[in-house]
């Protein structure tokens, strides 16, 4: 390689990791994990009511997928994210994580499960020493994320979100349950999809009812993680699946409710005449 060429691929390098940077994404120090640090919104100013607005930082390795023999279910395809939450706000936060992979291709939603066959079998591979103690959505949220000191070192907490999909067929399954479940979009079909992570900030906003609810909807500042996977449905590698920036934090709505509208004395059905 020349010493122009040299140059030219560094300022390419750079450049792009400029780009990641910009998305709101910076590398980490092991090229697998990617960083997410807090964005603002302008949602924000509202967003957090009376109470400031605080936002975990994110670190995250790209979607895997392996093969478990579950208790009860035969072997099983998951998708699994390992993410890690750091908490640079100054005072300790609990994270009560709300996941969801919803594919743009086939239009399907699929939610973080606590399977502990699958989060035994992750962890022989992610961490076998059990060094960071992988959490799943439920024990993650046992005890406040504690704040990383300032110029030291970070005091991360590790978790892993598991999709299986429901519409794969069990051993169990009759001849007609199979016949149905050969109909439907598997997660194996699509090629393009998000992941959203809700819980890691407390900001919120309501906008407008949808007719015909008449409560207003919650939205909560979320991190939305989108990939592309290659390859086709017959194949499936963990390395086919890549991360497409940038990670974007946005509003979304969310299950929860707020008290229905009441409506105001002397305004209404009156009384029949």
């Amino acid at each position: 390689m020349t010493g122009k060429t040299s140059r030219c691929a560094i300022l390419i390098l750079l450049l792009a990791l400029a780009g990641l940077s910009a998305g709101g994404l910076t590398l980490a120090a092991n090229p697998n994990e990617r960083y997410v640090k807090p964005e603002g919104n302008v949602q924000d100013a509202d967003a957090a009511r009376n109470s400031k607005l605080w936002v975990l930082d994110f670190k995250f390795k790209d979607p895997r997928i392996i093969k478990v023999n579950v208790p009860g279910r035969g072997q099983k395809v998951c998708w699994y994210l390992w993410y890690q939450v750091i908490n640079n706000t100054g005072e300790p936060r609990t994270f009560i994580p709300d996941f969801e992979l919803v594919t743009h291709d086939t239009n399907m939603v699929y939610r973080d499960q606590i399977m502990p066959a699958v989060q035994e079998a992750i962890q022989k591979i992610e961490d076998p020493t059990n060094y960071y103690k992988i959490k799943n959505s439920v024990t993650i949220s046992s005890e406040p994320v504690p704040p990383s000191l300032p110029n030291a070192v970070p005091r991360p907490v590790t978790g892993v979100a598991i999709w299986t999909d429901a519409n794969d067929i069990n051993p169990d399954d009759d001849a007609a349950t199979r016949a149905r479940k050969d109909k439907l979009a598997k997660l194996s079909d699509s090629n393009r999809y998000s992941i959203f992570i809700a819980g890691l900030s407390n900001g919120w906003a309501e906008t407008d009812p949808i007719p015909p609810e008449k409560r207003p909807v919650v939205r909560r500042k979320t991190l939305q993680l989108s990939f592309r996977r290659l390859g086709d449905k017959y194949m499936q590698k963990s390395e086919e699946i890549h991360f497409a920036p940038p990670a974007r934090w946005i509003y979304r709505g969310s299950k929860v409710l707020t008290p229905p509208v009441e409506p105001e004395k002397g305004k209404g059905a009156g009384p029949k005449p």
